[in-house]
C-alpha cells in the first residue's frame, strides 16, 4: 500500500533504523576524507591499535563526483605517502612552464616571468586528474583497512540530548517523486561514531547545517565562492605542449567581475580547460557557462581546440574566502575538513593539498583522543595543529587575495602584486569581505542583457550536450533534491526583479522558466544536476535549498 508520510512518520512506522558502530565516520570520499582515514590508520598502526573507520561517499564510486583543475602541489602527498611514486600515485606530468595572460577581446598580453606572483609559479607541481588521484587514494585507504561505502549519501546528522554529534544517517530509498512509499522502499541506516568528520566539499549540505547550528562562522567573514566549469579535451598534437600551464584574466569578463581561466596541458595530447567566475558578481544577466564557452573562441585560445575533441564536462562550486572566511572547524563530536571548512587557497587556485593536510591534522587529534578514551567532545588540538602548520602560513599570506580582487581586476591585481612582491604576503593590513555572494546580485533594471553567441558545436557547446558527457544520472522517480522554501518566490521575486538568474547561473540547465497558457512558472530539471551547489549559494533570496539525492546519483566523472 502506498502512502505519503513525513520523514518523522516514516521513522515512527518503519523504524528503528539499523545502526552500525565505528570509532570514526567520515562523510565524503574526496581527498580530505580519504587522507583523514588513511592517516588515522597509519598513526594507529604505529601504536598497535585498531581504530575502525568508515567513509560514506554519495557518488557511485570513489572519484565519481570529483572535478578540479588541477595542478597539485605535492607537499601534503609527500607527508601522507613519502613513497607515493613507488606506490604508483597518478602524479605523472610535472609543470614545465607557467604563463599568465591578460586577454582583451582580440589580443593577449603575457606577464613577464619576473612579474609573476609566487602564487602563479608551479615549479615542482604536477598537472593531474584529481578524480584519478582520489581513486588511487581510495585504494590505499582500503588496503589499510578503511571501509568505504560508495553510493550512500549521508542525509542527516544525529545528535544526542547534550547537542553532541553522534553520527549520521543515510537517506531512505524507494520513495517516489510524490513522497509515496513504493515497493522498493528501504529505510536508511545510522552510523554512530566517537567522532564524525565532514568532508563533503564546498558548501557541504550537512556542513552548512552544522555551521548554522553551532554558529561556527560567528567570528569569520562570510564565505565566498566561485563556480568552476571544466572540460577535458584531446587536442591536435601540433599545438600540445605537455607540462604547460596557462592562466588568463580579463576578457570575456568585465574588469569588475572576479574570474579567469586555466588551461593545463596533460599527457597523451589532453588538456584540461576551465573557467572560474566569482559568485559575488552583480549582473543577473551574466552566465558563467556562456562566458566559458565564449572564452574558448578567443583568437589566441581557440587554436588549441581546433581539430580537437571534447571528452568530458563538469562543474563545481569552490570556496574562495580563504583564512578570513574560515569558520571554527570543531564542535562536540566532530569537525569540518577540506573545502567543507574552506581551506582552498584561491590565490594559487589550489585546494587538494590543503584538503589532504587538513585531513591529516584532524586525524592526529582523533587518534590522540581515542587513545585517551574520549568521545563526542571537541577536538581542540586540531585548530592548534593547523595554526602551527605550513598550511596556516600559506593561507595567511593569501588572506587578502579575494577581498583585494573584489575591488576589480586592475586595482585588485595591483594590491595583490604589492602584497606578494613587496611584503611577501605579510602586509601589515587585513582586508575583509562583509557580504555573502547572494547579496551582491543587483536588480535586472540596473543592467543590460548580455548577448552571448550561439554555440557552434565544435569549440563552444550548449548545456544539455555538456551534461550528457558528464554521465549525470538520477533515478527518475526519486524526490527532487532541489527544494524551494517558498514556491512563489521564483516568479514573484527572482523573475520579476532579477530576470530569473537561476536559468543562467546553473551550468546544467536545471532551472528553466516556461510559459504555459500565458502563465510563467519555474521548471526544475533535477535529473540534470551535476551537484555543483551554485544554486544553493547564488540564489538571491536563498529560497533554493540543495539536499542530498539518493546515493549513487549525479555525475560520473572520468579523468576529471
Amino acid at each position: 500500500m502506498k502512502s505519503v508520510l513525513s520523514p518523522q512518520a516514516i521513522l515512527e512506522q518503519y523504524g528503528p533504523r539499523e545502526a552500525m558502530e565505528y570509532d570514526v565516520v567520515i562523510v565524503g570520499g574526496g581527498p580530505a576524507g580519504l587522507a583523514c582515514a588513511i592517516h588515522i590508520k597509519q598513526l594507529a598502526a604505529k601504536e598497535n591499535r585498531e581504530i575502525s573507520v568508515v567513509i560514506l561517499e554519495k557518488g557511485s564510486e570513489i572519484g565519481a563526483h570529483i572535478v578540479s583543475g588541477a595542478v597539485m602541489d605535492p607537499v601534503a602527498m609527500n607527508e601522507l605517502f613519502p613513497n607515493w611514486k613507488e606506490l604508483g600515485a597518478p602524479l605523472v606530468t610535472p609543470v614545465k612552464e607557467d604563463r599568465l595572460m591578460f586577454l582583451t577581446k582580440s589580443s593577449s598580453f603575457k606577464t613577464p616571468h619576473w612579474m609573476l606572483p609566487d602564487s602563479f609559479k608551479n615549479h615542482g607541481n604536477y598537472i593531474i586528474s584529481l578524480s584519478d588521484v582520489t581513486k588511487w587514494l581510495g585504494t590505499q585507504a582500503e588496503n589499510l583497512g578503511v571501509e568505504i561505502f560508495p553510493g550512500f549519501a549521508a542525509s542527516e546528522v544525529l545528535f544526542d540530548d547534550q547537542n553532541r554529534v553522534m553520527g549520521v544517517a543515510t537517506g531512505n530509498l524507494g520513495i517516489s517523486k510524490e513522497g509515496e512509499i513504493t515497493d522498493q522502499f528501504q529505510l536508511g541506516m545510522e552510523l554512530h561514531a566517537k567522532y564524525t568528520i565532514f568532508a563533503e566539499g564546498a558548501r557541504g549540505h550537512l556542513g552548512k547545517q552544522l555551521i548554522t547550528r553551532y554558529q561556527l562562522d560567528a567570528h569569520s567573514d562570510p564565505q565566498n565562492y566561485g563556480i568552476g566549469i571544466k572540460e577535458l579535451w584531446e587536442i591536435d598534437p601540433a599545438v600540445h605542449e605537455e607540462g604547460l600551464v596557462i592562466h588568463t584574466a580579463g576578457w570575456p569578463l568585465l574588469s569588475d567581475t572576479y574570474g579567469g581561466s586555466f588551461l593545463y596541458h596533460m599527457a597523451n595530447n589532453q588538456v584540461a580547460v576551465g573557467f572560474v567566475v566569482g559568485l559575488s558578481y552583480k549582473n543577473p544577466y551574466l552566465s558563467p557557462f556562456e562566458e566559458f564557452q565564449r572564452y574558448k573562441t578567443h583568437p589566441h585560445i581557440r587554436r588549441f581546440f581546433e581539430n580537437g575533441k571534447r571528452l568530458s564536462y563538469g562543474a563545481r562550486a569552490i570556496t574562495a574566502g580563504g583564512l578570513n572566511s574560515l569558520p571554527k572547524t570543531i564542535f562536540p563530536g566532530g569537525a569540518l575538513i577540506g573545502c567543507d571548512a574552506g581551506y582552498l587557497n584561491a590565490s594559487r587556485i589550489k585546494g587538494s593539498h590543503a584538503a589532504i593536510k587538513s585531513g591529516m591534522l584532524v586525524a592526529r587529534d582523533i587518534v590522540n583522543a581515542i587513545e585517551e578514551d574520549r568521545a563526542h567532545d571537541e577536538l581542540n588540538r586540531y585548530p592548534e595543529y593547523f595554526k602551527a602548520s605550513w598550511l596556516y602560513d600559506e593561507l595567511y599570506k593569501a588572506r587578502n587575495f579575494k577581498s583585494a580582487m573584489s575591488k576589480g581586476l586592475y586595482s585588485g591585481s595591483a594590491i595583490v602584486g604589492v602584497e606578494q612582491k613587496i611584503f611577501g604576503g605579510k602586509a601589515p593590513w587585513h582586508l575583509h569581505q562583509h557580504h555573502a555572494d547572494h547579496t551582491c546580485l543587483e536588480p535586472a533594471s540596473k543592467h543590460k542583457p548580455i548577448a552571448y553567441p550561439k554555440p557552434d558545436g565544435k569549440i563552444s557547446f550548449d548545456r544539455l550536450s555538456s551534461v550528457f558527457i558528464s554521465n549525470t544520472n538520477h533515478a527518475e522517480n526519486q524526490p527532487a533534491h532541489l527544494t524551494l522554501k517558498n514556491p512563489d518566490v521564483p516568479i514573484n521575486t527572482n523573475l520579476a526583479i532579477y530576470a530569473g538568474p537561476e536559468a543562467r547561473y546553473c551550468p546544467a540547465g536545471v532551472y528553466e522558466f516556461v510559459n504555459q497558457n500565458g502563465i510563467e512558472h519555474l521548471q526544475i530539471n533535477a535529473q540534470n544536476c551535476v551537484h555543483c551547489k551554485t544554486c544553493d549559494i547564488k540564489d538571491p533570496t536563498q529560497n533554493i535549498v540543495w539536499v542530498t539525492p539518493e546515493g549513487g546519483g549525479g555525475p560520473n566523472y572520468s579523468g576529471m
